[in-house]
């Protein structure tokens, strides 16, 4: 769920558990630097300096929008950066067809999320911080995404078309894990936007607003709907065929609700806070993926 202003008790948890974003920030940083800082010294390509100038001035304007606090944009240029440099192709480059549409879809699709009926959520104490998002969010939401063009960031052999076994299940998990972020953020803050009922996953039980693994009608539908639109972007982007679109959607939700179920046991119990259930839910996605196009 997307952070928001927390009551006493809740805040007091998040406090407590705050190593845990600190843990998730310094791990998804090292790994991924270590993967870029590898593929640089691999390739020091056209394609490679035009996808890190693109993600720097990506991460700028996120800044410059107060969509994300400096730190946080430094670990976006990051991420993204090695979902493009993992999804390109090289020499040749050509960013149309790289993950960096797809995180640019998933950054309009939050920064719009976000500002809906935003003095709506704010009387309510629901809104998101004007500062933006956090580093740890930025590193919870696109970490599993990056940790999957990883492998394609040390073996570039893995994005020639005739490798038809990885490249197409590594970029299918990266999809769903950027996908089940994108539903996650629009499903909590549309759902807190326009009301309903908020119930718990486990019981149905009625909770308020806000509640850890609450969710609505509205909000799971909107959700449900984010995710599409980031699969079907990825479509013509990463060259997906029905099927792998298919299981990168159906990942994507299963990781949406397995956030919600998550939020209303163990997160609701004190014993992970909000970072780390969305790092899990996003990497959940990412494992469906795996196991579907394993099966089928």
């Amino acid at each position: 769920m997307a952070e928001t202003p927390l009551p006493d008790a809740k805040a007091e948890r998040e406090g407590r558990l705050h190593w845990q974003s600190k843990v998730l920030l310094l791990l998804v940083l090292i790994v991924a630097a270590a993967g870029l800082v590898r593929s640089i010294t691999a390739s020091w390509s056209a394609a490679t300096r035009e996808g890190l100038a693109i993600c720097a001035a990506f991460g700028a304007l996120v800044w410059l929008l107060r969509a994300a606090t400096p730190l946080a944009a430094v670990t976006g240029f990051l991420l993204t950066s090695c979902m493009y440099l993992g999804t390109v192709e090289q020499p040749s480059g050509g960013w149309e067809h790289t993950a960096l549409l797809l995180g640019l879809a998933l950054f309009v699709l939050a920064f719009a999320a976000t500002r809906f009926r935003r003095s709506q959520k704010e009387q309510r104490g629901l809104a998101e911080s004007r500062r933006g998002r956090g580093a740890s969010q930025v590193a919870a939401n696109m970490g599993a995404a990056a940790f999957a063009a990883l492998p394609c960031l040390a073996s570039p052999s893995l994005l020639s078309h005739s490798l038809t076994f990885a490249r197409p299940i590594l970029f299918t998990a990266l999809i769903a894990a950027l996908a089940e972020a994108a539903a996650d953020t629009v499903s909590s803050e549309i759902g807190q936007a326009v009301g309903g009922q908020p119930r718990l996953l486990t019981s149905l039980k009625a909770v308020a607003p806000g509640t850890d693994g609450g969710i609505t009608v509205a909000g799971s539908l909107a959700g449900c709907a984010a995710a599409a639109f980031v699969v079907l972007i990825s479509m013509p982007t990463l060259r997906l065929n029905p099927r792998q679109a298919a299981i990168a959607w159906i990942a994507a939700i299963v990781g949406l609700f397995a956030d919600s179920l998550i939020g209303a046991t163990l997160e609701r119990q004190g014993w992970l806070n909000n970072d780390l259930v969305n790092f899990l839910s996003t990497t959940i996605a990412a494992l469906i993926v795996l196991a579907l196009m394993t099966i089928f």
